[in-house]
């Protein structure tokens, strides 16, 4: 009973604590998300929820390699291996921004992996709402942190819900377009183009406060 009080307690004071655990829940997620789209990659043929797979598999690791460096140097202390962690998610993270170029492609061009109903399409609407308002709060939050990788953890949420924005939007085309209409691409294109400058824009300021915040430590 004292060790749950204790670890309540800790959650609601220790604010890198309670986003490295945030974030364990948030790649079990995604991690069902990616081999969801792969399922449908496969069986549908589909090089859109292939993308998107690989993009999800691509998120999960960045966030795996970030909370298991941050258990293993909130327990030796090492500041060296918390700045090595940090270049390497950041070399991945713009490999993870790269990977988005082809479902984005797809989508401005608007090609129809599959049919889906509207019922997918609310829950999904429901959801990326949730993520977009929760990362906002979350990002806004993250100065109360001098961790650099509870900070990058909360960067990258932000980033996962912008293309969160992406998915639905393709999915709304997918319930609603017959496969010929073309009317939405000048709309999709230019929020497609909107959301990946900013998750551009996010990465390379990230990587920036990183490499300063190392430099100024040395």
């Amino acid at each position: 009973m004292n060790r749950g009080k204790q670890y309540i307690n800790r959650w609601k004071t220790d604010f890198d604590f309670k986003t490295v655990i945030s974030a364990s829940g948030s790649l079990a997620a995604t991690a069902i998300f990616a081999f969801y789209n792969g399922f449908l990659g496969i069986r549908h043929a589909s090089l859109w929820y292939g993308t998107i797979c690989v993009y999800y598999l691509i998120l999960v690791i960045l966030r795996g390699i970030i909370i298991t460096a941050e258990k293993k140097t909130l327990r030796d202390k090492r500041e060296d291996r918390r700045s090595k962690v940090y270049i390497t998610v950041s070399a991945l993270l713009l490999i993870l921004n790269l990977s988005l170029i082809i479902p984005i492609s797809l989508m401005v061009v608007q090609q129809k992996p599959v049919n889906l109903t509207l019922i997918p399409a609310i829950a999904m609407a429901a959801y990326t709402t949730y993520k977009i308002i929760m990362a906002s709060v979350n990002l806004k939050r993250r100065k109360r942190s001098s961790d650099s990788l509870v900070r990058l953890l909360r960067t990258i949420s932000f980033i996962d819900a912008l293309v969160s924005i992406l998915t639905l939007q393709n999915t709304l085309i997918m319930v609603n377009s017959n496969g010929e209409d073309t009317g939405l691409l000048p709309l999709t294109a230019a929020t497609s183009a909107a959301v990946f400058l900013a998750v551009m824009l996010l990465s390379v300021a990230a990587i920036i406060k990183g490499i300063v915040s190392i430099k100024n430590r040395e």
